[in-house]
């Protein structure tokens, strides 16, 4: 049995899960999709265990056809895609139906869920930049961490958390700060040789002793421990779509920032001569000096232009979505950031696909618990909502290990020929 038989056995054993124990334990009580807020919203009304039978035939379907012979079995790819995509409405359509509300915004849902994938698709893009230059980068929660520290801590001593002039210029201090940092991770790599991997750890390590020294001495002291983010605004045209318009078409500039980000990656990198010398360095690093191109200089550009995005993810952290900072207070964002760019096949697009993932499964577990849901009476633990993200990223990483193919040349040190 190969791997898609035994993901479409597993399919099949949830499809008939859902199907003789779910369904018809589930409340038939009509439950409602609102596309917008209240008072009159727009919505969708739905029959829970009509949909959750629905989604168990088409778990069977994927199953049959995972084991049918090769002429039908092609067809068998597209269920386990239609499948593992039905998960997403299953989880809406189960946490309504064991709640006593009766009705859930969609729309924000997803608004939430994109805001969310800000730091993991800024990470992701980070780690996207280092490995395909064939330098790995765990060191990006350390990253992100050390930026939001030293952004914030500028914001506090020179603007009072409470000048936009300057927090647009501590926000580019958390940029250049990240660069910093990654530059440390370059040097150490490149010039000295040290395992990229213990080179990572040694900046998680070192971020996390900076950034609590930071804010115990300078941020707790000076007595500034809140202040004033980053405004939101509407794009124009966008926000006047009718219903879903004004609710997924504004947003705060750094969560902007990061569609630059990602979409400026894809361009650079698969479409100018650069992105190409860039991605050769990372496969084939002698064949790519053979052609004239200077290995050493292109893995330094990748690392430190990588450092500068978690910068920004820093900035998010500390001046964004909180406007304060607080110790480790990227809570492992880029280790899942991490987990993104694996999924994504080391792709942009594929890895913002990741982001938002995990991402949506942070927004979902904070929805189940405002709804309230229980389960035959006994609530559901916030704490293991917190941890959704993380078991997500357990099972992304282990269905995608053996599939998502690294750099060849990632983690391999480089001394120019003579």
């Amino acid at each position: 049995m190969d791997r898609h038989t035994i993901t479409g056995l597993v399919f099949g054993l949830l499809g008939v899960a859902l199907i003789a124990g779910v369904a018809p334990a589930i409340s038939g009580t009509s439950r409602r999709f609102n596309l917008e807020p209240p008072p009159d919203p727009v919505g969708i009304g739905f029959h829970p265990p009509t949909w959750v039978v629905a989604i168990g035939i088409l778990h069977l379907v994927t199953t049959i056809l995972s084991f049918a012979p090769h002429g039908i079995r092609r067809w068998a790819g597209l269920a386990r895609i239609m499948s593992a995509i039905s998960l997403v409405p299953l989880m809406l359509v189960l946490s309504l139906a064991l709640s006593e509300t009766r009705s859930t915004n969609i729309t924000n849902l997803l608004f939430t869920s994109l805001v969310l994938a800000t730091p993991y698709a800024l990470g992701a893009t980070t780690g996207l930049w280092s490995e395909r230059s064939g330098i790995i980068n765990i060191g990006i929660e350390g990253t992100m961490l050390a930026a939001a520290g030293i952004g914030y801590m500028t914001y506090v001593t020179i603007g009072s958390a409470h000048s936009t002039g300057w927090l647009w210029f501590s926000i580019l201090i958390a940029v250049l700060a990240g660069g910093l940092v990654a530059t440390l991770h370059a040097v150490l790599c490149i010039r000295f040789n040290v395992n990229q991997i213990v080179s990572g750890v040694v900046i998680n390590l070192f971020a996390l002793g900076l950034t609590g020294f930071l804010r115990s001495e300078v941020i707790v002291k000076s007595g500034i421990t809140t202040g004033v983010g980053t405004s939101e605004f509407s794009l124009p045209l966008l926000s006047s779509i009718p219903v879903v318009g004004d609710q997924l078409f504004r947003g705060r500039p750094i969560y902007w920032m990061m569609y630059l980000v990602v979409l400026g990656t894809w361009v650079v990198m698969f479409r100018t001569p650069w992105g190409l010398r860039v991605r050769s360095c990372g496969e084939n690093p002698r064949a790519a000096e053979t052609l004239g191109v200077d290995v050493v200089r292109i893995r330094y550009q990748s690392v430190i232009l990588g450092g500068l995005i978690a910068g920004l993810a820093g900035a998010w952290f500390s001046m964004e979505q909180q406007s304060r900072f607080e110790d480790n207070m990227t809570n492992a964002a880029g280790f899942i950031a991490l987990a993104a760019l694996i999924f994504g096949k080391w792709t942009p697009w594929g890895a913002f696909g990741g982001a938002l993932l995990f991402g949506f499964s942070r927004a979902l577990g904070s929805r189940i618990q405002f709804l309230d849901v229980e389960v035959k009476g006994f609530g559901i633990p916030s704490e293991f909502l917190q941890s959704l993200p993380f078991i997500v990223t357990l099972v992304v990483v282990a269905g995608a290990v053996g599939r998502s193919i690294p750099p060849a040349a990632a983690g391999q040190s480089f001394r120019r020929s003579g």
